[in-house]
């Protein structure tokens, strides 16, 4: 029998913040505060979708779908590399990155893959509903801008 290598999901993130310093942030279905993003597309075999050329582009992409925010995908993160188990048997590699917004002006909208949008100063974030891992990513680029 060949040998299978395991599958491992990846999801893009990106800590963006608005012109007055706040962080864009969405909450999911598990009630979980989480930042936009999502996965890389492999594009579709009839060509209707394209693939993601880049991790960066996938994340410029998702944050645009998500929120209506034009974004660029700035430095990874350093420490915004960790591995997420959101239900039992289930993990997800997460990938993290600064992101420039060029649009900070701009009031972000809901799309309908998540629950709420917010926006939370630095001191805020520490207090939410939210994975440690993201924590850290917003942190470390607060500290970074």
């Amino acid at each position: 029998m060949p040998y299978t290598p395991p599958l491992w999901p990846v999801s893009i993130k990106g800590v963006a913040l608005d012109a007055h310093g706040r962080v864009l942030l969405l909450r999911n279905e598990r009630d979980e505060w989480e930042l936009p993003g999502g996965r890389l597309e492999v594009g579709s075999p009839d060509g209707t979708q394209a693939p993601d050329g880049s991790p960066e582009q996938a994340l410029e992409r998702e944050i645009a779908e998500e929120t209506g925010w034009k974004i660029q995908a700035a430095s990874l993160i350093d420490g915004g590399t960790w591995i997420y188990e959101p239900i039992p048997g289930r993990r997800v590699l997460i990938v993290t990155y600064g992101c420039t917004v060029l649009t900070p002006d701009q009031t972000p909208v809901l799309s309908r893959e998540h629950k709420q949008l917010g926006l939370f100063t630095a001191e805020e974030v520490p207090l939410l509903t939210m994975p440690q891992g993201y924590k850290r990513s917003i942190a470390a680029w607060f500290a970074q801008v």
